[in-house]
């Protein structure tokens, strides 16, 4: 009888210590596992470099406070020479006493044609046999153009900065608001970005299924601003 307690207890402590050791290999790859995706997430926070967004402004991590413009753009091509002209002169006079940095960023982002879809639709329902096979094919060509996002329209941004201080809020507000009136009174709408506003323009910096990419062909050059005759 005793001779069957001995191997009884090596086959309990075998058992046991294999156990021990499986769940400190399964602690160990949990464990493990946690930290690669901690890494990824601190990672990917440190390359947006975003704090917190509260109403007009965004923080950042290394103690910055920005304020974002969005620019309206116009058409020239509407615009005859001495309009052209004004236009020149006026924006000169009003930016010329900038004393501070911004920056500047021309973006691309798919247009929403879905209005215009829905309202192709609604003239279906009453057109005739022949205007609705036209309509169909239109709704058609517009929905691979929405698809694709080959439908694009630039939107321009100025970006103002400030080291986040006590009453630094107010300053940079006050500051954006009068760049935003400079450009109205050259005819240009200009309005500060809101909170949700922020999030979508740092969507279509940084989030690639926001992004567009351009077939474009850049070459270095020395940009000239000529007076329209």
């Amino acid at each position: 009888m005793e001779s069957l307690i001995f191997p009884i207890i090596m086959l309990a402590v075998t058992l046991i210590g294999g156990g021990i050791l499986l769940l400190f290999l399964k602690n160990g790859k949990g464990s493990r596992e946690t930290e690669t995706e901690s890494a990824a997430l601190k990672t990917a926070q440190h390359f947006i470099n975003v704090k917190d967004i509260q109403d007009k402004y965004l923080y950042t991590r290394d103690g910055m406070i920005f304020v974002y413009l969005r620019i309206h753009s116009i058409s020239i091509d509407l615009y005859s020479n001495s309009e052209k002209n004004v236009l020149i002169k006026t924006l000169t006079a009003e930016l010329s006493n900038i004393q501070y940095p911004f920056k500047f960023m021309a973006l691309s982002r798919p247009v929403d044609i879905s209005p215009l879809i829905t309202e192709m639709g609604e003239m279906l329902k009453y057109a005739e046999e022949k205007r609705k096979e036209l309509l169909r094919q239109e709704i058609l060509q517009m929905g691979g153009f929405a698809l694709s996002g080959e439908i694009v329209e630039r939107q321009f941004y100025i970006a103002l900065w400030e080291k986040q201080e006590e009453g630094c809020e107010r300053d940079l507000l006050k500051r954006a608001s009068l760049l935003c009136e400079k450009f109205s009174t050259g005819g240009i709408m200009c309005d500060i970005l809101t909170e949700k506003e922020i999030v979508r323009l740092l969507n279509l910096v940084n989030n690639p299924s926001y992004t567009h990419l351009e077939d474009t062909e850049i070459t270095a050059s020395i940009p000239i601003v000529k007076e329209v005759v």
